[in-house]
């Protein structure tokens, strides 16, 4: 065999081991946004490509001021999520800073961007890759390779890990949006169980605050609004916000028809908008610019397959809601939509009660009238009814009183 041939049978031999790495790791990121998970696996694999002693992969926390070791192949459970390297510090620090790779054959640890940490025993190397996790153009984590022995990085690993760190970068800030809204959600809950026991359109009022207040935090929104359907003016009326904004709070209802939200309620489905500034069926393009609104998503509340609202989202920059997003917006919209049809139906139940005592008060009182003033039952009837009137009382206040005269006389 030719030298030439040779060659080509290494290069066909790398390419097909970097293809079977690359279906691995689709195959863990298309799997349940589960962050330790994925990275736990995903330095698995990076580990038997590489055949490295060690593989680190680091992330920023969430103001992004430190990078946190979170997996390894080793297992470190004290030192997961508590080493903390600033932006430039180490090598780690370096790269993830600079958005460039790292790759250094041998004495590693005398580099002069090196920084180790006693906690870890095998934090001796000879060599060292450096890959940063880049993310819409900035560095979100950093990957590490190292040996114990010299060991020479190709071009070919360094494009692998490099392309391993494209792949999964997406995947990591999805799973941790899942994670956050997840956690956020638990909060949501407390709210929905709250909901069920409330019986007064005074509560309802305060839950739905308290869901836009949640909602808005969860979903790291500018402006979180829910509107409820008017059906006797075919209008959406806003009945809660966590905006300061007193001229969104008083904008004008919102008509169902050939509106944004209206769509969303009649079609009981999630429309997105990207940018309302410019979007012809939102009407209040010059609200939103004055209230620095871009991106909306408005889902429906629906109920008994019945729409009665929506809640509405708003974001400040430009920005493209995940399927994650949707799904935890609608079931918020779904449990507001069950909280108020509960207060609804149990304010309805108290009305019918109400009735049903006014009622028999009403026909008590009637037959006080008949036996004492030889009135017939429709005379009394209109009695109780006329008095109620130019009294500006209700006919039960009527009833009432006219049976407490009655047996105030029957004790004389």
């Amino acid at each position: 065999m030719t030298a030439k041939k040779e060659k080509n049978k290494k290069l066909n031999i790398s390419q097909s081991q970097e293809l079977g790495v690359l279906r691995k790791i689709v195959e863990i990121t298309n799997a349940q946004p589960d962050l330790p998970k994925i990275l736990s696996e995903v330095v698995g694999v990076m580990t038997e490509a590489t055949k490295a002693d060690s593989v680190f992969i680091y992330l920023f926390d969430e103001k992004k001021q430190n990078l946190v070791l979170m997996a390894s192949k080793t297992p470190h459970s004290r030192e997961l999520g508590k080493i903390h390297l600033r932006a430039g510090e180490g090598i780690t620090g370096w790269v993830a800073r600079e958005n460039k790779p790292v790759a250094i054959k041998e004495n590693a640890y005398q580099d002069k961007r090196f920084k180790g940490f006693d906690v870890l025993p095998e934090d001796r190397y000879e060599a060292f890759l450096s890959v940063p996790i880049i993310y819409n153009n900035e560095a979100i984590g950093v990957v590490n390779i190292q040996h114990k022995k010299a060991h020479e990085y190709t071009p070919a690993t360094i494009g692998m890990i490099t392309l391993i760190a494209k792949q999964i970068s997406g995947v990591i800030e999805h799973a941790r949006l899942f994670q956050d809204i997840k956690q956020k959600a638990l909060q949501f809950d407390s709210l929905v169980k709250v909901s069920q026991s409330i019986t007064s359109e005074n509560y309802i009022d305060e839950i739905l605050n308290l869901i836009v207040v949640v909602t808005a935090e969860m979903l790291n929104s500018k402006i979180c609004s829910i509107m409820l359907l008017d059906e006797k003016h075919d209008e959406l009326v806003i009945k809660a916000s966590q905006s300061l904004s007193l001229e969104y709070k008083n904008k004008p209802n919102v008509k169902a028809h050939g509106s944004v939200a209206g769509e969303a309620m009649k079609a009981k489905k999630p429309v997105t908008v990207d940018d309302v500034r410019t979007e012809q069926k939102y009407g209040f393009r010059d609200l939103a610019i004055r209230e620095g609104l871009t991106s909306m998503l408005s889902v429906p509340m629906v109920v008994k397959d019945h729409s009665i609202g929506v809640v509405n989202v708003y974001t400040k920059e430009p920005h493209t809601f995940t399927r994650e997003e949707i799904n935890v917006l609608q079931m918020v919209a779904n449990q507001a939509a069950i909280a108020v049809e509960n207060t609804h139906l149990m304010q309805e139940a108290l009305n019918a009660k109400e009735a049903l005592e006014t009622r028999k008060l009403v026909e008590r009182a009637k037959g006080v009238l008949m036996r004492l003033s030889g009135l017939s039952e429709e005379e009394a009837h209109k009695m109780i009814h006329k008095k109620s009137m130019d009294s500006c009382r209700s006919m039960k206040e009527i009833a009432e009183s006219i049976l407490l005269m009655d047996e105030f006389q029957k004790k004389k």
